[in-house]
């Protein structure tokens, strides 16, 4: 079994949902993936805070992969992060009122990170599945880039061994239906659908990663 944490954020920014965590949940409750050991947590959408909850969520839960989550309202696709930056600059507060302007959010630490999914193949089955998808350079300077390149950090600084990366997601349709300023969604189900497969091919290429068994010979 590979064990999979899979996180996503509250809602935020005046939303009373956010997709990510609904996606979440329903792949949390529903029926389990073949091979996969499913653990979700859901973070708080505050800087600083999100990476604590992040790094307490991996240490409990010990995963051999950690895929988050968050909502990109405003984009029509699926989009796999490639790169994780060290900067803080919010075009809003947190939901601690917190709204850092370019602030490192590791004092000293690379400038960037790269995602170690499998990005590239992550797209390409999620449009064989028929959903809106592309890769992604940046994940904005929101808490989502703030948890992303923690995660990042933490994998090249405690954890070497653990593959990891952030996944974008658009609005759910309730989020639109009575905006003035159209904007692009996905149906839950699409939404969920794209976790799951994002999940799914992230373990099938550590699984090809993996060295195989060396046979003993008999003597």
């Amino acid at each position: 079994m590979t064990r999979v944490l899979l996180t996503a954020f509250e809602p935020f920014g005046g939303e009373t949902v956010n997709p990510s965590q609904q996606a979440a949940q329903r792949l949390a409750d529903g029926p389990p993936m073949d091979g996969i050991e499913l653990r979700t947590a859901f973070l708080p959408v505050v800087f600083g805070d999100a990476i604590e909850a992040l790094k307490a969520a991996i240490a409990e839960h010990d995963p051999d992969l950690v895929v988050c989550a968050g909502e990109a309202g405003g984009r029509f696709a699926v989009t796999p992060e490639r790169v994780a930056v060290n900067i803080n600059d919010a075009p809003f507060p947190d939901n601690a009122g917190r709204a850092p302007v370019d602030e490192p959010i590791v004092e000293g630490g690379p400038v960037a990170y790269l995602s170690t999914l499998p990005v590239a193949e992550i797209v390409t089955a999620l449009r064989e599945a028929g959903i809106p998808a592309a890769k992604s350079s940046t994940a904005e300077n929101y808490v989502c880039n703030n948890v992303f390149y923690g995660l990042m950090h933490h994998i090249a600084t405690e954890r070497p061994s653990l593959v990891g990366g952030f996944v974008h997601v658009p609005y759910v349709h309730e989020q639109v239906i009575n905006r003035l300023d159209p904007r692009p969604s996905l149906s839950l189900d699409m939404i969920t659908q794209a976790l799951r497969i994002t999940v799914e091919t992230s373990v099938a290429a550590i699984d090809a990663r993996r060295p195989e068994p060396s046979g003993v010979a008999a003597g």
